[in-house]
């Protein structure tokens, strides 16, 4: 018997362990079954179980369990990323708090220590991916580090470079002062800071008196600048174009050059340009020849080391900056600049500044020698494929996106200055000549070649971005450069599903690397969906309070409540928007279902053996079949077309509208007839279990208890149970039109008694006007079920003018009229209808004139525009349902 309720903790823990020990994820390599293969996005091995994770994994679970029960050989790769930067981090804290730092321990034993936390600590974020459901094969569980994917990195590495697509270069990069590392677009984190906009007065060379102002947010790099520009079209600055200026404090001689980056608009329309201290400024120095001193080090304090040698014997204050922190040089550059009456003005500006995420340091463009990858030449390819249809996007217009990044790509630094990481296969000469090789025995071969005899050899420091194995994940986990039979049956996989942050720092690399090495893409579809935010639409961050979590969310509502929730508002182009109330109303669709069952159990429905739908008779069986029928072939297009929200909504509407609501309310008569019971109860049981097969894919806890509960089959078997095909009813045509009608008769009456505030106690008549003998014969024949349903007296025909006090609405060809007199107030309904529909209509009209404000629409921030936009709807919806309602009423002088 079952209990009175579902018991999400205790229910989740023992069939996830059932579902683990027999296997059940599991992949078969030997089958002839047709593979379908999804690749995890590989978490962080520091991570723990956040609410995008919650979404990401529950549509990837989805599609893994629904492709289950279709058939296929379903492997689904589980695994980690090593996260250099942020495991590195981690355990240089636990070191600090030891008293001790990586420096002090040296590189081997730090790696060591890694490893050691890697086994104690860093299983975290799959024991918690477990807690939400996610059937991953365990087994095959891959770490970006482990031996097999670090033998994979080394080749693919060796071979680009041997192809000339790895090489070094002096370049601009995001450079961290705090960790003293290159660091990724993805990286940086940037954020509105309120500063400030210098003016500063440059002296015209050979012009006395005559000055150039520039303006600049970042004073303490003018020593670095190697030219002012200004725009080509510039009609002020035209007769200064190719002479020079005396660059402030260093005496230094810099010319003024004409380039398109200047724009006339922006502060003065004069640019200092300081290459190797700003991105866009690295490419005017390239386009002018320029050359581009660094002036701020590694932890971006004043160096002098590349214009020393340009000072002037006098300059001891540009002297006295060396070793000066960045900012704290800002404000002594300023000072000075004011005392020599070479600072115009000071302005408040609002700019964006880049931050690291992790170090929360800010972030330098910094000129360094690193190693880069022609992301250019493997871009090639990848844009074919999406442009040739071999990798599609869902939704169609991320294509648009992915070709944006491709099409303007530049080179990826793919090193860090970093010691947990796979290290760089590069060894150094005694004259800095290189040599990549797969081990430190093959270097020394091809420099024993190059030099004519053995040498000493220093391997590189530096250990590559994690982004570089990370592109290598769908191919590398299936034991290449080895050709496996994973490899030959699991490569390319089918959907990769990831959201649309990571599109090009993930999902075009991995397209890049797919296609060089294994010659094809590595998933034919990737499906991008949104971020999660809080309840109006806003990023969810720990500042501002909005950060939801999903195992707290899970211990409070079960896993299948969450599940289905991120499901249901996951639709195409859009971000979820998710607060726990809607978790917590979801949970009573969990409810409703474990309800529907025990009314099921207690009315003696069970399987019955061969069952098969034409076998139904009854107007009601029959409708039912046919209503199942449709929600499969509904939710069955939905998965295939990845509309998680749409497979939610007609699993919702058919289980708790259709199945719940009506036909088990409509069944209570039947099930207490013994000549109608055994097909109702055959027909109920036979429903049930195609309920439990279509919501398993998002709600796989509930419906494998009651699938084994139930004897639909041994515990823990519903799993692989075979996916629900559509299927034809006899009479379906005749049986739909008789109960659908019997559902509107008593909705649309349900609907009136509501909109009036009938009390449910209050029985009243309905009398039809203009019935056919259909109609007549029809309410007669469900009297019963209408009775107790609609909450009505009696039904019968109007006979005679229309009562005073009535409402009328149309059923089919039937007026149908509901006397109110005695029932209610029906003027006191009117009058509160009249003013809650005026209510709805000016609070219409106040959201429309904002919406038509352009300049809020331009100025508010997206969620308040979105948040406006649904009201609008609300209004609409409203508006339109109260006027219906005053319409509905019909008062006549009952002495005409």
């Amino acid at each position: 018997m079952l209990e009175k309720s579902f018991a999400p903790s205790e229910a989740e823990q023992r069939l996830y362990r059932s579902w683990e020990q027999a296997g059940s994820f599991a992949c078969h390599p030997d089958s002839n079954r047709t593979p379908f293969a999804i690749m995890i996005p590989p978490p962080n091995v520091t991570g723990s179980l956040h609410i995008g994770h919650a979404l990401t994994f529950t549509l990837q679970d989805t599609l893994v369990r629904y492709r289950r029960m279709t058939g296929r050989d379903v492997l689904w790769q589980p695994g980690t990323d090593h996260a250099g930067i942020a495991t590195q981090m981690v355990v240089e804290r636990l070191l600090a708090a030891e008293g001790t730092t990586r420096q002090e321990i040296g590189r081997e034993a730090f790696v060591d220590r890694v490893w050691q936390w890697k086994a104690e600590s860093g299983g975290t974020i799959t024991q918690q991916l477990r807690r939400i459901g996610a059937s991953l094969d365990w087994p095959r569980e891959r770490f970006t580090m482990d031996e097999g994917l670090s033998r994979g990195v080394r080749e693919a590495f060796v071979t680009l470079f041997r192809e000339g697509l790895i090489y070094r270069d002096r370049r601009l990069v995001n450079w961290d002062p705090k960790f003293q590392t290159a660091i990724s677009d993805l990286e940086v984190e940037n954020r509105e800071s309120k500063g400030f906009l210098w003016h500063l007065r440059y002296p015209v060379a050979g012009e006395p008196g005559m000055f150039l102002v520039v303006a600049t947010t970042r004073p303490e790099t003018m020593l670095g600048d190697t030219a002012v520009a200004v725009h080509p079209g510039d009609e002020r600055y035209r007769d200064l174009v190719g002479k020079q200026v005396v660059l402030p404090l260093t005496g230094r001689l810099i010319p003024i050059i004409a380039d398109e980056y200047s724009d006339p608009e922006k502060g003065t329309g004069a640019v200092k340009i300081t290459p190797a201290h700003d991105f866009n400024d690295f490419e005017v120095g390239r386009r002018h020849d320029l050359p581009m001193p660094s002036v701020l080090d590694r932890a971006a304090r004043v160096t002098l080391a590349d214009i020393e040698t340009e000072l002037p014997p006098d300059a001891d204050f540009v002297r006295g900056l060396a070793g000066m922190d960045r900012f704290a040089a800002r404000a002594a550059i300023v000072a000075e600049l004011e005392r020599l009456r070479l600072l115009d003005k000071i302005e408040p500006h609002l700019n964006q500044v880049p931050h690291g995420d992790r170090s929360d340091a800010v972030i330098e463009p910094f000129l360094t020698t690193q190693w880069y990858c022609n992301a250019g030449e493997l871009a090639k390819p990848a844009i074919a494929a999406v442009e040739s249809g071999a990798t599609v996007f869902a939704p169609k217009q991320w294509e648009n996106t992915f070709f944006a990044w491709m099409r303007d790509i530049q080179p990826w630094c793919i090193s860090r200055q970093l010691w947990w990481g796979h290290r760089i296969p590069a060894w150094y000469g005694p004259d800095g000549e290189v040599f990549v090789a797969k081990d430190e025995a093959e270097a020394r071969g091809l420099a024993a070649a190059h030099y004519g005899k053995p040498v000493e050899l220093a391997r590189d420091p530096d250990v590559l971005d994690t982004w570089f194995s990370s592109a290598l994940w769908p191919f590398s986990t299936l034991g290449w450069p080895d050709q496996t039979r994973e490899l030959e049956r699991y490569y390319p996989g089918d959907v990769l599903v990831t959201g649309h942050d990571i599109i090009f720092f993930w999902v075009a690399r991995m397209m890049m690397m797919g296609l060089h090495f294994m010659q094809d893409v590595p998933f034919k579809t990737v499906y991008i969906h949104g971020l999660v935010r809080d309840e109006k639409g806003q990023k969810m961050s720990k500042s501002k309070g909005n950060v939801i979590d999903p195992l707290k969310l899970i211990d409070e509502y079960g896993a299948d409540a969450l599940r289905f929730t991120v499901a249901a508002l996951t639709g195409p182009g859009r971000d979820v928007k998710l607060a726990a109330s809607r978790v917590e109303s979801y949970r009573s669709f969990v409810t409703k279902l474990w309800n529907a069952a025990r009314f099921a159990e207690m009315n003696a429905v069970k399987p019955v053996a061969e069952f098969a739908p034409d076998q139904a008779v009854t107007p009601l069986c029959r409708w039912i079949l046919a209503e199942a029928a449709d929600a499969i072939a509904e939710a069955t297009a939905a998965l295939e077309a990845f509309r998680f929200d749409e497979y939610a909504a007609a699993c919702y509407r058919f289980t708790w509208n259709v199945f719940c609501d009506w036909f088990l309310e409509l069944a209570k008569p039947a099930l207490a007839n013994e000549a109608e019971a055994p097909e109702v109860r055959a027909v109920a049981a036979h429903v049930l279990g195609l309920i439990l097969r279509l919501l398993h894919p998002v709600m796989p806890y509930v419906t494998e208890e009651l699938w084994s509960e139930f004897g639909y089959g041994p515990a823990g078997s519903l799993i692989t149970t075979a996916w629900p095909a559509s299927f034809a009813v006899p009479g379906a045509t005749e049986a739909r039109a008789e109960l659908g009608w019997l559902v509107r008769f008593i909705t649309e009456i349900r609907a009136v008694r509501a909109e009036m505030n009938v009390p449910p106690s209050q029985l009243g008549p309905v009398l039809l006007r203009d019935a056919s003998e259909v109609t007549l014969a029809r309410t007669q024949r469900w009297f019963d079920p209408i009775k107790r349903l609609a909450r009505i007296s009696e039904v019968s025909q109007l006979a005679g003018a229309i009562p005073a006090q009535a409402v009328q609405v149309v059923v089919g060809e039937a007026t149908l009229i509901l006397p109110l007199a005695g029932l209610i107030d029906l003027d006191a309904e009117r009058t509160r209808l009249g003013k809650e529909r005026d209510k709805a209509a000016a609070e219409l009209e106040k959201v429309k004139r904002k919406l038509a404000n352009e300049d809020f629409v331009a100025r508010a921030k997206a969620e308040v525009v979105e948040e406006n936009r649904e009201r609008l709807v609300g209004f609409e919806a409203d508006v339109v349902r109260l006027s219906a309602a005053l319409a509905r009423i019909s008062v006549r002088n009952s002495r005409k």
